[in-house]
């Protein structure tokens, strides 16, 4: 009798073997995003609108400046994956290959100039 879970039981049977882990890691943004958003959102909102000076001290501050960021990231992974599969089930070919290293490289570059102005700001 084999003690495995519903999950590793469904590993590499789909067709193109990588469905459960592609799923798992949308999964496990979800949440993340679910605590990430409202803190974000709470210590965003209370700067909003400030003098630049202001808003560069409230970012030097380690809370802020790191919500920030893990929302940047976690964001815009959770985007690329959604992506991905959305080109997944409606382009083919070699349209789909392009079309996904293509978005890759606009997400993936997208937060690193969200990472590089928080921490511009926060330095």
């Amino acid at each position: 009798m084999a003690f495995l879970t519903d999950r590793k039981r469904a590993d590499g049977w789909g067709a193109a073997k990588s469905g459960t882990a592609h799923h798992w890691s949308m999964k496990k943004s979800s949440v993340a995003l679910l605590f990430l958003i409202p803190l974000f959102v709470c210590t965003f909102g209370g700067i909003l609108g400030a003098p630049l000076e202001e808003v560069q001290a409230y970012y030097a501050r380690p809370f802020p400046a790191i919500i920030a960021v893990l929302t940047l990231i976690v964001g815009f992974k959770h985007f690329n994956d959604g992506f991905q599969t959305l080109i997944e089930d409606y382009v083919h070919g070699v349209a789909e290959k392009i079309l996904i290293l293509g978005m890759t490289c606009i997400s993936y570059g997208a937060a690193a100039v969200g990472v590089f102005a928080i921490a511009k700001m926060a330095l």
